[in-house]
């Protein structure tokens, strides 16, 4: 079954984005009295089509379902190119994650103005979105303004950085010896990886690096190894 977020409700229907009616009406050619899936308030619900011209959709019921019992998980990662980028805001809400912040860090090669770079972020929340209905998931991951490595220094919970000099203490280890935190942080560097710099302001800040093994990852690699390594700690 098809799954939307509403954006409100209203006598009983639900509100979407126009891009979903067009969706509804000219992509999947859903006919009237077929039910969707409808995401509203973080809570699952089914709708029914009521009408088509416009198109309405009704509160059928709320559906209960299994909260899921792992943390919130946060990435920071740098700017790349748009087709890497766009592979990673897709994959990684797929795989649950809650935050992308990107980060301006010494060796990336894109470059944004203020202006871009929020036209960019529209964008970006727009592809979330579609992942999020694709992957069934009952959350948008937030996409984060730019910054920089210096505003992480309140962060919370468990802070990792991905380094290529860490040797010994790899992932699997660490997030199974916090199993039972709320929140895991994780930063991710540019092609050929944060400098020695970097690296050390983060450890000032409480980020512990870790190894991700023998093997050196492209930069869209990255978040979906680590994010695969925490959903296998954390399921049930």
């Amino acid at each position: 079954m098809q799954r939307y977020f509403a954006k409100k409700e209203e006598n009983n229907n639900f509100i979407l984005e126009d891009s979903d009616y067009h969706h509804i009406k000219n992509v999947m050619r859903m006919k009237i009295n077929e039910e969707v899936e409808v995401v509203y308030n973080n809570e699952l619900y089914i709708g029914k089509i009521e009408n088509l011209n416009p198109v309405t959709i009704l509160n059928q019921k709320k559906l209960n379902r299994k909260k899921e019992n792992k943390p919130e998980i946060t990435l920071y990662i740098p700017l790349v190119k748009e087709q890497k980028m766009d592979y990673i805001l897709q994959k990684a809400t797929e795989l649950g994650v809650d935050n992308i912040v990107p980060i301006e860090v010494e060796r990336s090669i894109i470059k944004l103005t203020e202006d871009k770079y929020l036209k960019k972020r529209q964008r970006w929340q727009k592809i979330c979105k579609e992942a999020s209905e694709q992957s069934k998931r009952i959350t948008i991951p937030n996409i984060g303004f730019l910054q920089s490595l210096d505003n992480l220094k309140s962060e919370k919970g468990v802070k990792l950085v991905c380094s290529t000099q860490e040797k010994t203490k790899n992932l699997k280890n660490i997030v199974k010896s916090n199993k039972y935190c709320d929140k895991i942080s994780v930063v991710i560097g540019p092609e050929g990886g944060l400098s020695l710099e970097e690296e050390k302001t983060l450890q000032n800040y409480g980020f512990i690096p870790v190894t991700l093994g023998s093997r050196i990852m492209r930069v869209e690699t990255v978040p979906l190894f680590i994010l695969s390594a925490i959903n296998y700690e954390y399921m049930e």
